[in-house]
């Protein structure tokens, strides 16, 4: 069954492969700024969706990885689509391909629904989303053929993969699955640098030091760091970890019981998390070197 899923991933791709940069009657394509301002301001999206732009700024972090719209691009763990519903339709209009890989819906119930509704929304409007690539993160099976994306996205998803004991494995499969020369890019909740591996799973923040070293040990080159989301208003020691602040907003333990005068507002003032937006690229040449 898995490698009968990863040959219909290669025909897929094969049959979506990128497009010139020439629209079909002729004209040249829009830049990405532009097709991102679009997919941005689109009514395809929520307003709880654009609520949370001024926390995730995502046109400048897409551009800091370096998205062109006629890359093929794996995004991992997409959860309901927030940056699905962004990136496919700027890949659709572009001549790229937008690939989910998400969890493995023979893991159980839960899975199973969350790659349902992730299927029945892209599959609703295919003029916007285009011809998605949906494929699996997990044990035994390849989101894609090795070497056949551009660019691979995962956002505030290491600490599960930290808890899980996947972590080195995932690192490695993104690594296998970029062409020479692709980009990783990471954000995820950003951790003291003195926090320890313990906290990191029971916080949900994560070191800077955690995910590069997963990178460099999957074969990954550092590139750059930025500050596109930082929130120097997270103070990083709330009570529920990261699902203290928004969008969980947890105001109990799991399965605990809430405290009625818990003083939510505190934490909502606060808007989502302090975030690391790290860069990594896959060396071009086999003695790990990029080629100039």
């Amino acid at each position: 069954m898995r490698a009968f899923l990863l040959l219909l991933i290669a025909a897929a791709l094969a049959s979506c492969s990128p497009k010139s940069e020439l629209e079909s009657n002729g004209e040249v394509r829009p830049s990405v700024a532009t097709l991102l301002d679009e997919a941005i301001v689109g009514a395809h999206r929520s307003p709880e969706e654009r609520a949370r732009d001024q926390y995730r700024h995502p046109k400048e972090t897409l551009l800091f990885f370096g998205l062109e719209p006629n890359m093929t691009v794996i995004e991992v763990w997409p959860g309901g689509g927030w940056y699905a519903n962004i990136l496919a339709p700027v890949l659709k209009r572009g001549g790229g391909v937008y690939v989910a890989a998400g969890l493995d819906p023979e893991s159980g119930a839960r899975a199973r629904e969350a790659v349902d509704a992730f299927r029945r929304k892209m599959e609703s409007d295919p003029d916007l989303y285009g011809d998605v690539v949906i494929t699996v993160l997990g044990e035994g099976v390849k989101m894609a053929p090795e070497g056949g994306a551009d660019l691979v996205l995962t956002f505030r998803n290491v600490h599960n993969w930290l808890a899980a004991g996947t972590g080195e494995a995932h690192f490695k499969a993104f690594y296998d699955v970029l062409k020479p020369g692709g980009v990783l890019g990471v954000v995820e909740h950003r951790a003291p640098p003195d926090a320890s591996p313990e906290s990191e799973i029971a916080t949900g923040y994560v070191r800077e030091e955690t995910v590069k070293s997963l990178a460099l040990g999957a074969g990954f080159e550092f590139e750059a760091a930025s500050e596109i989301n930082a929130n120097p208003k997270d103070t990083k020691d709330h009570p529920f970890g990261v699902w203290t602040l928004p969008p969980t907003s947890r105001t109990s333990a799991v399965r605990g019981v809430e405290d009625p005068a818990f003083d939510r507002a505190k934490y909502l003032a606060i808007g989502e998390s302090d975030r690391m937006t790290l860069k990594f690229r896959k060396p071009l040449s086999a003695d790990g070197a990029l080629l100039e």
